[in-house]
């Protein structure tokens, strides 16, 4: 089954829809939902909700115990019910749910492919109501997808394929608007994710995506992982690479956590 669902496809399922609306600079998500969402739709925080408290890293793993008061919020009883998350445009936040949920214990994911200018480009209607507060009885409990710390990032980058889903200028370190240190993981090949999706947010044909990731060295064979700034974008790497059906692990730390060790290599310049 495909991570990714049509407009045409949602409206003809009854599942969870979770919008996940984020801005990295602002304004809230909240405000943006408050303004209109698809009937039904929860609204799920990723700062407070996906990430633990900041620390070593920007958008750390949030605990168990904090996914499953989502979990139960949003009224999911099992690891099969249906979950379909969405956000304004290109599945950036919408995929750090779709890693999130799936990684303690959802089996049944998928993101809404170009989010809710999909949605509404296709007549679709919005509402400003939020839904009550389910009564879900599902408990999380992680590990359900390979995740790396820093270590095994560099073994990747080492010994297979290692992708830094960053800006190709924050790559080189020509800039970093995010953290005290600019540069890449030594070894790391850069593909932004904004390759993934076309001018309207969504997705490209799975086809085109594994031809992408082919001529970065990625194959069904090779370990391939994936890091970013925070963890975030990583997660729409992951889930581009899924879609092309390549299997990937994700390195949730990213380089703010990798750059807080100083005895860890940094590299500049576009290889």
């Amino acid at each position: 089954m495909s991570p990714l669902i049509t407009v045409d496809e949602l409206r003809a399922l009854s599942p969870v829809l979770v919008d996940v609306t984020w801005n990295l600079a602002g304004p809230p998500g909240k405000e943006a939902y408050d303004a209109g969402h698809l009937p039904g739709a929860y609204f799920v925080d990723l700062e407070t909700e996906l990430a633990g408290p900041p620390g070593p890293g920007r958008h750390p793993l949030p605990d168990a115990t904090t996914v499953t008061a989502t979990f139960q919020r949003l009224g999911i009883t099992s690891a099969d019910t249906p979950v379909v998350a969405y956000d304004a445009a290109n599945s950036t936040s919408a995929a750090r749910a779709w890693w999130i949920f799936r990684y303690f214990g959802l089996t049944d994911v998928r993101v809404l492919d170009g989010g809710l200018a999909a949605w509404k480009a296709a007549g679709g209607e919005v509402t400003v109501e939020a839904p009550a507060d389910g009564a879900g009885t599902f408990t999380s409990t992680p590990g359900h997808l390979p995740v790396l710390d820093a270590d095994g990032a560099a073994e990747v980058a080492a010994k297979g394929i290692l992708l830094d889903a960053r800006a190709p200028e924050r790559f080189a370190g020509e800039v970093e608007p995010m953290d005290p240190v600019a540069g890449h993981i030594p070894g790391a090949t850069n593909a932004p994710t904004t390759a993934n999706v076309d001018e309207t947010g969504r997705f490209l044909p799975a086809a085109d995506l594994r031809a992408r990731f082919e001529k970065l060295g990625v194959t069904a064979d090779a370990e391939t992982a994936v890091y970013c700034g925070s963890g975030v974008t990583a997660a729409h790497e992951v889930l581009a690479l899924e879609s092309a059906g390549l299997p990937s692990k994700l390195y949730i730390g990213s380089w703010s956590e990798w750059i807080t060790d100083p005895t860890r290599p940094v590299a500049t310049g576009k290889n």
